[in-house]
């Protein structure tokens, strides 16, 4: 146990070291943060988010002297950086190493937290610290198999080389892991090949839709790849690893986030409705600084004075708040409710519960995000953007505890777009309480997808689209060859992470290309699916696009475009939509008749596809097949054939392999770019035909983009 101070704590130097204050587990230490002297206690707000972090051991940023008992000579602060200097957070300085301390105290405790079982390691402590707090994410990827998080304690001299595989039984299986991987220099060399261009210094302090998206893309692409490869190495009993707060204390030492300063009002780039799977991702963007508190707050100058006043608040159940009116939010202060490591107390008139007292009588608006139950995921939330609120009133009442506890009544204003009216109206269709407007059909494709797929029209009096055979796979009129050997795996119990012996995993780069909730985190051009000559079974988790539609979706009449399709379900980053079906073209006389036909409903993966840098990490172009695949779904085809063009969409292809006695199948999967919300359009690019090819025909485009080219091919 070591000793940690609080703000009214001795100064160091005058510390009277028989008097323990406040004792917390080493691992539970939070970031230490310079500060200007002399300053005001809300010149610097609570839940800030860390430009600088300093771990227990150093290296101290100017401004910042160890507290006891972690004194270091100058000699050994040298020995973390050349000429004992620190390296404080130059932007996008791709060689400076992660931060490992991560804000994870929170000053508004929710009334029930997760902890994990005391196995009496350093390791353990810091997990269940990370866990007590309602406020933290559990979107545990790789939950299954054995969490998510950091390998603290690692030998730093390790860093960068191969150690022993070893090998272990799970399921029946005996596994070899692989080797440790060097995540500070993987990290690296991944932000390098992205395009950050929109990330300049005016764009990192005032955001844009563009600046957004590609923090956000960023963030979501390297969490993905820490958690594929943490999951492949041994598990550490009691470990937490959390990926997320790896990612964020990245990005924040790399410069690589938007809306720097905190603002009233909204956030640039940031629009109602927008989703979030980590609380992360709320301080990236500027929309909520504090990675656990549920109110954020700044300072604002009153005459000679300045006053806390609050800019956004989380509402995510961890109080007793009530969230069932959609225009209306009561939301409970912070602080003084129980723990079970503390009694119950009454809550103060300080921190953030002032910031809304003052804001109340200023009147001046604030972000409210919601935290929505995530049904894919029993432990998770939904962070929901659900805009602008103005406190109207403000009161004490007992609560469940029995002590005093500060109620805000936040209204919303009129006016904005609706939010988490939508989220449960969806919901309530996904019941069967309410009846879905507009339903033409209850099953377009009549029992043909794991989940029905509605046909809706509430726009105009069309019955629907062209007839066609909906057909969820791919016709090959013949075979494809491979001049490759290909060989099935022998992975009888499932392909598991972190088993170099698995064939296809080897195929993959020795990892596993998917998350265990299906979400892709391998950034190969290709992906290598089991395929009919595998050993494993049909929910091996290598066959995520052989499972067919994970999301409720609904082809649906648009506003001048036609028939388009979106989910009832929100779609996270990464996840699997489905696959384009219909049937492949292979003769050239086919292609050329296929390709003249507007109304088509064809996928041409010849064609170029622009933009996409920053999700492939490749600057060469989209993925090369190994042939010119072309598919036609005018006369048999899935949902995909509804999937309308967009210059920016939110939805990509990846081409998967999959082996198939000797041979290659290849399939073209959709995966999500971003965090889409339930009822948004699903759309992709369709791509530029190649100069060759072309012949001079453009079709208008109709994306509304704020990229859209005006045309496309």
């Amino acid at each position: 146990m070591e000793q940690q101070l609080d703000q009214d704590s001795i100064p160091v130097g005058s510390l009277d070291k028989s008097k323990v204050l406040n004792v917390k587990p080493l691992r539970q230490l939070v970031p230490v943060f310079p500060s200007a002297q002399n300053v005001s206690s809300f010149s610097t707000p609570q839940g800030a988010a860390p430009f600088v972090c300093a771990g227990p051991s150093g290296p101290f940023p100017p401004g910042v002297a160890p507290f006891y008992p972690f004194f270091f000579s100058p000699a050994e602060q040298n020995q973390h950086t050349p000429g004992g200097t620190t390296n404080t957070n130059a932007s996008f300085g791709l060689n400076s190493p992660i931060s490992t301390a991560v804000p994870i105290s929170s000053f508004r405790t929710p009334t029930e937290g997760t902890s994990t079982q005391n196995t009496g390691s350093r390791k353990n402590t810091r997990s269940r610290a990370q866990l007590q707090d309602g406020y933290s994410d559990s979107q545990n990827d790789n939950s299954q198999y054995y969490g998510m998080g950091v390998n603290d304690g690692e030998d730093s001299s390790k860093v960068g080389r191969k150690n022993k595989a070893k090998k272990k039984t799970r399921n029946g299986q005996d596994i070899n892991f692989t080797s440790d991987v060097d995540i500070d220099a993987m990290l690296n060399e991944m932000v390098s090949t992205y395009n950050l261009s929109v990330l300049d210094s005016n764009r990192q302090a005032h955001g844009t839709i563009e600046a957004v998206s590609c923090v956000l893309m960023v963030f979501d692409l390297l969490r993905r790849k820490i958690s594929q490869v943490e999951e492949s190495k041994e598990p550490m009993p009691g470990s937490i690893r959390r990926p997320d707060l790896k990612t964020g204390a990245f990005l924040m030492t790399k410069g690589i986030r938007t809306n720097i300063n905190k603002r009233i009002g909204t956030v640039p780039g940031v629009e109602i409705g927008d989703i979030f799977f980590f609380r992360m991702e709320l301080c990236l963007v500027g929309l909520h600084a504090p990675s656990m508190a549920g109110i954020d707050y700044m300072g604002l100058k009153v005459s000679q004075d300045e006053e806390p006043v609050a800019v956004s608040i989380v509402s995510s159940g961890g109080y007793e708040d009530d969230t069932n009116d959609t225009d209306v939010l009561i939301y409970s202060g912070q602080g003084g409710v129980n723990r079970k490591d503390k009694e119950s107390i009454d809550q103060k008139l300080e921190r953030g519960n002032l910031a809304l007292e003052k804001s109340l009588h200023r009147g001046n608006d604030v972000r409210v995000i919601r935290g929505v139950r995530d049904f894919s995921n029993p432990t998770g939330k939904i962070y929901v953007y659900d805009g602008l609120y103005k406190i109207q009133e403000s009161w004490v009442e007992k609560g469940k505890s029995g002590c005093n506890v500060f109620k805000y009544k936040l209204v919303r204003l009129p006016g904005q777009q609706e939010a988490f009216l939508n989220w449960k109206l969806v919901q309530q269709w996904k019941d069967g309480n309410v009846s879905r407007i507009g339903v033409i059909i209850p099953d377009l494709a009549s029992g043909a997808e794991s989940l029905p797929v509605s046909l809706v029209n509430d726009v105009d009096d069309e019955k629907g689209p062209a007839y066609f055979t909906y057909y969820a796979g791919l016709k090959y009129l013949k075979p494809v060859y491979s001049m490759e050997p290909s060989a099935g795996c022998n992975c009888a119990g499932g392909c598991l992470p972190g088993n170099i012996n698995c064939l296809c995993m080897q195929k993959n780069g020795g990892y596993l290309p998917y998350s265990s909730n299906g979400v892709l985190a391998s950034q190969q051009s290709m992906i290598y699916e089991c395929g009919a000559s595998c050993q494993c079974p049909p929910n091996c988790r290598n066959r995520v696009s052989q499972g067919g539609l994970k999301f409720r979706l609904e082809v649906f009449r648009t506003k001048g475009k036609g028939w388009g399709l979106r989910s009832w379900d929100p779609i996270r980053a990464g996840a699997f939509i489905c696959q384009y079906a219909g049937e492949v073209i292979d003769s050239p006389k086919a292609k050329d008749s296929v390709r003249d036909n507007e109304d088509g409903y064809i996928f041409d993966a010849t064609r170029s596809y622009p933009n996409l840098e920053v999700i492939s990490g490749d600057s060469d172009g989209p993925p090369k097949l190994q042939f010119p695949l072309v598919i036609s779904a005018k006369n048999a085809g899935n949902v995909a054939r509804f999937m309308n063009h967009s210059c920016y969409p939110n939805v990509y292809w990846k081409p998967i392999i999959r082996e198939n006695k000797g041979e290659h199948d290849v399939h073209i999967a959709f995966h999500a770019i971003r965090h889409i919300p339930p009822m948004m359009e699903l759309t992709y690019d369709y791509g530029v035909i190649p100069p060759e090819s072309a012949d001079g025909r453009k079709i208008n485009c109709l994306c509304g983009s704020l990229k859209c080219r005006g045309y496309f091919c």
